[in-house]
């Protein structure tokens, strides 16, 4: 595994092992530049990103409202609710995620002793708070 994947922002202060097994659990995916990764309205597929190296455009009704780089997550709340998208992800340049969809989240918090389900929900909950 990549050093660098431990220097993601989203995981900053989670133990290695911890990191590992979410990293080992997930599908990573690439796309290139110009890429639309999630369009507004569409239905959630209850995928969680997290933006594993570069950049990625979001917009709403085709204005860019914001950027995001490596370490940034997108759609944490396809985990939690399935409303449609509300915006469009579209790659800024050629990138890296990391896919955590909702039955990866439930086979790990089934299959582990609480240490990784409390860190998700954690870290989901205190980026839901920053919006």
């Amino acid at each position: 595994m990549s050093e660098s994947i431990y220097n993601l922002r989203i995981f900053n202060w989670i133990q290695k092992e911890i990191i590992e097994h979410i990293v080992n659990n997930c599908e990573t995916r690439d796309y290139n530049k110009g890429d639309i990764i999630l369009n507004e309205w569409d239905e959630s597929n209850g995928e969680w990103y997290i933006l594993k190296n570069w950049e990625v455009s979001i917009y709403v009704k085709w204005d860019k409202i914001a950027s995001l780089t490596s370490g940034d997550i997108f759609w944490e709340i396809a985990l939690l609710s399935d409303e449609n998208r509300n915006a469009t992800v579209k790659a800024s340049t050629d990138i890296e995620v990391i896919i955590l969809s909702l039955d990866d989240l439930v086979n790990m918090i089934n299959n582990d002793e609480n240490k990784i389900n409390k860190i998700i929900i954690w870290r989901i909950e205190e980026n839901l708070n920053m919006q």
